[in-house]
């Protein structure tokens, strides 16, 4: 019997994806006049897909079409495999175009059966990741000394949450690796190009392409990142200095949710540098944690939860996000950390996960942003957005619409927090300790708001009781909330 053609999506880029036979890909242009995306986005996957089909045109078919039917419709179904897409929409178009076989899903490191068998053992105890992420290092052997973790903990993270070094505007690592653009880029930007003048919007600012996206680029990445800022990641994995946007962090996200890395590789790489001496157990386990327990949690409760769960909205918060806000439009805000971190939007549709957390998920938490548009945005704006990664870290951890299921309490603060993890405070125009008045922090007077607002929804909560009791020492709530409730939507 013949060897199928096997369909891929652009999320399945790399050669554990290749079954060594022909390949067939589509690029879809109804995909980028449906929705709003980055244009480094849309760039980086346009030439992802242009770099795969030339690099081997004898067995790799890229189809350009309007959609992903159309591009399909002169293929014979019962000759094409594919391997299960990564979202739930896809999977249906796969189901609906009748394919011969399609594949369990590939290119991570624990299967849906583990994670499955990892919940029934729960029984009704919650599905803490940390259980998670401790019962995968044990199954799989990762960063263990027999029966017990390395170092005799399972987590650093005592070592790994120092603020950001006094004085200095950037970590004294190398600038991260980036690629050298090709023929392919130019002509991926001309198209792009050409898709605008007909009517096709992107959000942000097109720049030099910043990201892996081929399997040789992949590797040059990883190198550079164990090489040159492993070592000093795990420290600093939660400081914030705005003028670094990439700091220590690796730039792994975009080849490894394209599929030209395998999460197994790069913990191995990781794990192996640490026995070699070339970076500390505290900053490889900052990133083992990252990819073997958070990065897989994610994707499991992708599935687990259902579609369902991204309906959610616990905290019944339905104001639609502003203008300024899904524009990136940086230039309209006064306060400093929310400015900085929507330029880094605009300009690189790159945000590392403090700032997605705390700042723009914090910011949209307290003001009551819909989660569902919410969760739409940051799928769209960042380069490494898709549903399966983006679903848990919004609805659950980032705006707790979840109502605590991944959570114990919101991912909320004032200015007290920023001001400690980040270099922001220094040059904006608020202070963080000032609740009411001109130089009000608008995310200080924004937390205590959400409080007093959520009174209800947090009372009972022990992580919350100590919050609540100051809230209610504040002699000047009354003239607080009427300053928030002035601010409306407008930018701080």
């Amino acid at each position: 019997m013949a060897e199928r053609t096997r369909f891929l999506f652009a999320d399945q880029l790399g050669p554990h994806f290749d079954h060594g036979g022909e390949l067939l890909f589509v690029e879809s242009k109804a995909v980028f006049r449906r929705h709003r995306y980055h244009r480094q986005k849309a760039h980086l996957i346009l030439s992802a897909l242009w770099h795969r089909a030339e690099a081997e045109p004898d067995r790799v078919h890229l189809v350009r079409s309007e959609t992903y039917r159309a591009g399909l419709a002169e293929v014979d179904p019962t000759a094409v495999e594919a391997i299960a897409a990564t979202s739930r929409p896809a999977r249906v178009l796969q189901r609906e175009l009748g394919f011969a076989q399609i594949h369990p899903e590939l290119g991570w490191f624990t299967s849906a059966d583990e994670f499955g068998s990892w919940v029934r053992s729960r029984g009704s105890k919650r599905l803490l990741m940390e259980d998670w992420y401790r019962s995968v290092r044990r199954g799989h052997d990762v960063l263990m000394e027999a029966d017990a973790p390395a170092g005799g903990q399972w987590n650093f993270d005592s070592q790994n949450r120092l603020p950001p070094p006094r004085g200095e505007t950037h970590l004294p690592v190398p600038e991260p690796w980036q690629p050298t653009e090709d023929d392919i880029d130019a002509r991926v930007r001309a198209e792009l190009d050409s898709w605008e003048a007909e009517g096709i919007e992107f959000l942000g600012q097109d720049g030099p392409r910043r990201f892996a996206v081929t399997r040789a680029e992949a590797l040059s990445a990883l190198d550079d990142f164990l090489s040159n800022r492993l070592a000093m990641f795990g420290p600093y994995e939660d400081a914030v200095l705005w003028r670094d946007p990439f700091m220590a962090h690796s730039l792994l996200s975009v080849p490894l949710n394209l599929g030209l890395l395998h999460p197994a590789e790069v913990v191995d790489r990781a794990v192996a540098a640490w026995h070699a001496d070339a970076a500390t157990l505290a900053s490889v386990e900052g990133l083992v944690r990252q990819i073997i327990g958070w990065r897989e949690y994610v994707w499991h409760l992708y599935w687990h939860l259902g579609a369902e769960y991204e309906q959610r909205n616990a905290l019944q918060a339905h104001t639609t996000p502003p203008d300024w806000f899904l524009d990136a439009a940086w230039a309209e805000v006064d306060a400093h950390c929310l400015k900085r971190s929507l330029q880094n939007v605009d300009e690189l549709g790159y945000a590392h996960h403090i700032i997605r957390l705390m700042v723009l998920s914090n910011w949209a938490t307290q003001r009551g942003y819909s989660p569902q548009a919410v969760n739409d945005w940051f799928r769209r704006a960042f380069v490494d957005g898709y549903p399966w990664v983006m679903t848990a870290n919004v609805i659950g951890m980032g705006l707790y619409a979840d109502g605590g299921l991944m959570a114990t309490k919101p991912y909320i603060s004032g200015g007290a927090y920023l001001k400690k993890m980040t270099d922001f405070c220094g040059e904006c125009r608020y202070d963080p300790k000032v609740r009411v008045g001109e130089k009000a922090c608008p995310f200080t007077a924004g937390y205590w708001a959400f409080l007093d607002d959520h009174r209800d929804d947090f009372t009972g909560n022990h992580r919350m009781g100590t919050a609540l009791r100051t809230l209610d020492k504040l002699t000047d709530l009354p003239d607080l909330l009427e300053q928030e409730r002035a601010r409306g939507t407008g930018a701080p």
